[in-house]
């Protein structure tokens, strides 16, 4: 089976997601700064200005290329405000396998946002580009994002000791919960 990771707006739930733009580099510098945020993620190379947020968009962009991984801008369907991050990362098409991932800016959290950005992700890489497995990894502590996966239909499958780094260390290291969906397990989530 060939694997369509082509680009296309999702909808639903009140939200659109659409592929990140050039003039979104400011938004998502905020996200990725944000405190909450780096409390529980550490990129593999520091986004601490707009040079390095738009690095990190062209790296997006050339991924789709790839067809490596899909990064989507979520944002609020009738203003358009940008509200978060979801994607596919660490696509592996022999396996029809991919990581999940997101996050919401603070003005965005606790109204379901990550949930229901999650839930047209995950509907859309199962049943447009032909995934069999999403897997959802988050640090062990993070109980928000543990309740996002499960909600979503994401099953707990395990604790992987050392697995991502310690919040803003590339010199220690933190264990990982692990929850996956297989396109097998049925409606689930939202």
């Amino acid at each position: 089976m060939d694997l369509q990771l082509v680009p296309a707006d999702l909808r639903g739930h009140g939200l659109r997601l659409r592929v990140w733009r050039d003039d979104d580099v400011r938004t998502l510098l905020r996200g990725v700064t944000d405190p909450e945020y780096l409390r529980w993620n550490t990129h593999n190379a520091p986004v601490e200005d707009e040079a390095a947020a738009a690095e990190l968009l062209r790296m997006r962009a050339l991924g789709w290329a790839r067809g490596e991984f899909a990064t989507y801008c979520v944002t609020d369907e009738s203003s358009g405000a940008v509200l978060g991050h979801v994607g596919l990362n660490s696509v592996n098409r022999p396996m029809r396998c991919a990581r999940v991932g997101y996050w919401t800016l603070p003005e965005a959290r606790g109204r379901g946002v990550a949930g229901h950005a999650l839930d047209l992700l995950t509907r859309w890489a199962f049943g447009t580009v032909g995934l069999h497995r999403l897997e959802l990894g988050h640090a062990v502590g993070h109980d928000a994002s543990c309740r996002i996966a499960e909600r979503g239909g994401y099953l707990v499958e395990g604790t992987l000791r050392g697995a991502m780094f310690e919040a803003q260390r590339r010199d220690a290291f933190r264990a990982l919960h692990l929850h996956a969906r297989l396109a097998t397990d049925g409606g689930g989530g939202r």
